[in-house]
Protein backbone atom coordinates (compact mmCIF):
# COMPACT_ATOMS: atom_id res chain seq x y z
CA UNK A 1 0.00 0.00 0.00
CA UNK A 2 1.45 3.40 -0.97
CA UNK A 3 2.81 5.47 1.86
CA UNK A 4 0.51 8.43 1.21
CA UNK A 5 -2.58 6.24 1.21
CA UNK A 6 -1.64 4.66 4.55
CA UNK A 7 -0.99 8.01 6.17
CA UNK A 8 -4.26 9.36 4.88
CA UNK A 9 -6.13 6.41 6.37
CA UNK A 10 -4.43 6.90 9.72
CA UNK A 11 -5.01 10.63 10.02
CA UNK A 12 -7.44 12.38 7.70
CA UNK A 13 -10.18 9.75 7.70
CA UNK A 14 -9.40 7.53 10.65
CA UNK A 15 -13.11 7.39 11.47
CA UNK A 16 -14.50 7.00 7.96
CA UNK A 17 -17.79 5.14 8.07
CA UNK A 18 -18.58 6.07 11.65
CA UNK A 19 -21.70 8.10 12.45
CA UNK A 20 -20.79 11.78 12.48
CA UNK A 21 -21.93 13.66 15.55
CA UNK A 22 -23.84 16.92 14.91
CA UNK A 23 -21.56 19.90 15.41
CA UNK A 24 -18.46 17.71 15.60
CA UNK A 25 -16.37 20.37 13.89
CA UNK A 26 -18.22 23.41 15.23
CA UNK A 27 -15.15 24.41 17.28
CA UNK A 28 -11.92 23.52 15.52
CA UNK A 29 -9.19 22.04 17.68
CA UNK A 30 -5.56 22.79 16.90
CA UNK A 31 -3.55 19.59 16.67
CA UNK A 32 -6.66 17.58 15.77
CA UNK A 33 -8.41 19.47 13.00
CA UNK A 34 -5.59 21.75 11.89
CA UNK A 35 -1.97 22.69 12.46
CA UNK A 36 0.23 25.75 12.03
CA UNK A 37 2.90 25.24 9.41
CA UNK A 38 6.43 25.39 10.75
CA UNK A 39 7.64 27.29 7.69
CA UNK A 40 4.68 29.42 6.59
CA UNK A 41 4.77 31.53 3.47
CA UNK A 42 5.47 35.26 3.92
CA UNK A 43 2.46 36.91 5.60
CA UNK A 44 0.02 38.78 3.39
CA UNK A 45 -2.30 41.49 4.64
CA UNK A 46 -3.72 42.23 1.18
CA UNK A 47 -4.87 40.16 -1.75
CA UNK A 48 -7.01 37.03 -1.67
CA UNK A 49 -6.72 34.24 0.86
CA UNK A 50 -5.36 31.29 -1.08
CA UNK A 51 -6.39 27.70 -0.47
CA UNK A 52 -3.93 25.17 -1.86
CA UNK A 53 -4.80 21.55 -2.54
CA UNK A 54 -1.75 19.33 -2.88
CA UNK A 55 -2.80 16.18 -4.73
CA UNK A 56 -1.90 13.49 -7.21
CA UNK A 57 -3.97 11.64 -9.75
CA UNK A 58 -2.22 8.58 -8.34
CA UNK A 59 -4.04 9.03 -5.00
CA UNK A 60 -7.58 7.58 -4.90
CA UNK A 61 -8.47 9.70 -1.86
CA UNK A 62 -7.68 12.80 -3.91
CA UNK A 63 -10.20 11.57 -6.46
CA UNK A 64 -12.88 11.22 -3.79
CA UNK A 65 -12.19 14.69 -2.43
CA UNK A 66 -12.33 15.96 -6.00
CA UNK A 67 -15.91 14.68 -6.25
CA UNK A 68 -17.15 16.92 -3.41
CA UNK A 69 -15.17 20.03 -4.37
CA UNK A 70 -17.48 21.59 -7.02
CA UNK A 71 -20.34 22.73 -4.72
CA UNK A 72 -17.80 23.99 -2.18
CA UNK A 73 -15.95 25.97 -4.85
CA UNK A 74 -19.21 27.57 -5.96
CA UNK A 75 -19.70 28.93 -2.45
CA UNK A 76 -16.18 30.34 -2.00
CA UNK A 77 -16.21 33.98 -0.81
CA UNK A 78 -14.88 36.59 -3.20
CA UNK A 79 -11.75 37.13 -1.09
CA UNK A 80 -10.68 33.47 -1.45
CA UNK A 81 -8.92 31.73 -4.33
CA UNK A 82 -8.30 28.01 -4.82
CA UNK A 83 -5.31 26.41 -6.51
CA UNK A 84 -4.43 22.76 -7.06
CA UNK A 85 -0.81 21.68 -6.91
CA UNK A 86 0.07 18.20 -8.20
CA UNK A 87 3.00 16.65 -6.35
CA UNK A 88 5.43 13.85 -7.15
CA UNK A 89 7.06 12.90 -3.81
CA UNK A 90 10.05 11.94 -5.96
CA UNK A 91 8.17 9.20 -7.85
CA UNK A 92 8.63 9.08 -11.60
CA UNK A 93 5.08 7.74 -12.06
CA UNK A 94 3.61 10.66 -10.12
CA UNK A 95 5.81 13.10 -12.05
CA UNK A 96 4.16 11.83 -15.23
CA UNK A 97 0.74 12.45 -13.67
CA UNK A 98 1.76 15.94 -12.51
CA UNK A 99 2.88 16.76 -16.04
CA UNK A 100 -0.45 15.39 -17.27
CA UNK A 101 -2.33 17.83 -15.03
CA UNK A 102 -0.45 20.87 -16.30
CA UNK A 103 -0.71 19.67 -19.90
CA UNK A 104 -4.48 19.25 -19.66
CA UNK A 105 -4.71 22.70 -18.10
CA UNK A 106 -2.58 24.33 -20.81
CA UNK A 107 -4.45 22.67 -23.68
CA UNK A 108 -7.92 23.45 -22.32
CA UNK A 109 -8.90 19.86 -21.55
CA UNK A 110 -8.69 19.93 -17.76
CA UNK A 111 -12.36 20.62 -17.06
CA UNK A 112 -13.49 17.79 -19.36
CA UNK A 113 -10.90 15.15 -18.45
CA UNK A 114 -9.90 15.82 -14.84
CA UNK A 115 -12.38 13.42 -13.23
CA UNK A 116 -11.88 10.95 -16.09
CA UNK A 117 -8.20 10.60 -15.19
CA UNK A 118 -9.07 9.45 -11.67
CA UNK A 119 -11.64 7.01 -13.11
CA UNK A 120 -9.19 5.60 -15.65
CA UNK A 121 -6.49 5.06 -13.02
CA UNK A 122 -8.47 3.77 -10.06
CA UNK A 123 -11.56 2.16 -11.52
CA UNK A 124 -10.43 1.03 -14.96
CA UNK A 125 -6.84 0.43 -13.74
CA UNK A 126 -5.30 2.02 -16.81
CA UNK A 127 -1.52 2.55 -16.43
CA UNK A 128 -1.55 6.23 -17.35
CA UNK A 129 1.83 6.78 -15.70
CA UNK A 130 3.32 5.03 -18.73
CA UNK A 131 3.72 7.61 -21.47
CA UNK A 132 2.63 5.42 -24.40
CA UNK A 133 -0.56 4.39 -22.61
CA UNK A 134 -1.14 7.97 -21.51
CA UNK A 135 -0.87 9.39 -25.03
CA UNK A 136 -3.17 6.70 -26.42
CA UNK A 137 -5.75 7.42 -23.72
CA UNK A 138 -5.65 11.19 -24.22
CA UNK A 139 -6.06 10.78 -27.97
CA UNK A 140 -9.03 8.48 -27.40
CA UNK A 141 -10.64 11.24 -25.35
CA UNK A 142 -10.55 13.55 -28.36
CA UNK A 143 -7.41 15.56 -27.61
CA UNK A 144 -4.89 16.41 -30.32
CA UNK A 145 -2.04 13.94 -29.83
CA UNK A 146 0.66 16.14 -31.38
CA UNK A 147 -0.33 19.18 -29.32
CA UNK A 148 -0.53 17.10 -26.16
CA UNK A 149 2.93 15.60 -26.69
CA UNK A 150 4.52 18.98 -27.40
CA UNK A 151 3.10 20.58 -24.25
CA UNK A 152 3.72 17.48 -22.12
CA UNK A 153 7.45 17.66 -22.92
CA UNK A 154 7.69 21.44 -22.74
CA UNK A 155 10.04 23.31 -20.44
CA UNK A 156 7.04 25.22 -19.06
CA UNK A 157 5.32 22.08 -17.81
CA UNK A 158 8.51 20.70 -16.29
CA UNK A 159 9.10 24.02 -14.53
CA UNK A 160 5.60 24.02 -13.07
CA UNK A 161 6.11 20.51 -11.72
CA UNK A 162 9.39 21.56 -10.11
CA UNK A 163 7.79 24.63 -8.53
CA UNK A 164 4.99 22.49 -7.13
CA UNK A 165 7.45 20.08 -5.57
CA UNK A 166 9.45 22.91 -4.04
CA UNK A 167 6.30 24.40 -2.54
CA UNK A 168 5.24 21.00 -1.17
CA UNK A 169 8.65 20.57 0.42
CA UNK A 170 8.68 24.13 1.81
CA UNK A 171 5.31 23.66 3.51
CA UNK A 172 6.15 20.19 4.80
CA UNK A 173 3.35 18.36 3.02
CA UNK A 174 3.99 14.64 3.50
CA UNK A 175 0.70 13.11 2.33
CA UNK A 176 -2.16 13.93 -0.02
CA UNK A 177 -4.69 15.28 -0.33
CA UNK A 178 -3.20 18.17 1.62
CA UNK A 179 -5.14 21.39 2.15
CA UNK A 180 -3.32 24.57 3.16
CA UNK A 181 -4.96 27.92 3.92
CA UNK A 182 -3.22 31.29 3.52
CA UNK A 183 0.19 29.63 3.43
CA UNK A 184 0.16 29.01 7.20
CA UNK A 185 -2.59 26.60 8.25
CA UNK A 186 -2.81 22.93 7.28
CA UNK A 187 -5.90 20.76 7.52
CA UNK A 188 -5.30 17.65 9.64
CA UNK A 189 -8.85 16.31 9.84
CA UNK A 190 -8.18 13.71 12.53
CA UNK A 191 -11.82 13.89 13.65
CA UNK A 192 -13.21 13.92 10.11
CA UNK A 193 -15.60 11.19 9.05
CA UNK A 194 -16.44 12.55 5.58
CA UNK A 195 -14.51 14.29 2.87
CA UNK A 196 -16.88 17.21 3.30
CA UNK A 197 -15.55 17.58 6.85
CA UNK A 198 -12.15 18.48 5.44
CA UNK A 199 -13.75 21.35 3.56
CA UNK A 200 -15.63 22.43 6.67
CA UNK A 201 -12.30 22.67 8.49
CA UNK A 202 -10.93 24.62 5.54
CA UNK A 203 -13.82 27.09 5.88
CA UNK A 204 -12.93 27.58 9.55
CA UNK A 205 -9.30 28.23 8.67
CA UNK A 206 -10.35 30.76 6.04
CA UNK A 207 -12.23 32.63 8.76
CA UNK A 208 -9.15 32.41 11.00
CA UNK A 209 -6.93 33.78 8.24
CA UNK A 210 -9.35 36.62 7.55
CA UNK A 211 -9.46 37.51 11.24
CA UNK A 212 -5.66 37.45 11.50
CA UNK A 213 -5.35 39.81 8.56
CA UNK A 214 -7.92 42.16 10.08
CA UNK A 215 -6.07 42.27 13.38
CA UNK A 216 -2.82 43.03 11.60
CA UNK A 217 -4.48 45.88 9.72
Amino acid sequence: MPLTRRRFNQSLLAGLGALASPGLLAALVEGQDWARLQRPLPPASEGPIEVLEFFSYGCPHCGRLNQVLPPWLERLPQDVTFRRVPVTFGRSSWETLARLYYTLKATGHLEDLDAAVFTALHEEERPLFQEAELKAWVEAQGADAAEFEAVFHSASVRAQVSRGDRLQSRLGIRSVPGLVVDGRYRVLGRRATRYEDLLEITDGLIRRARSRRGNEG
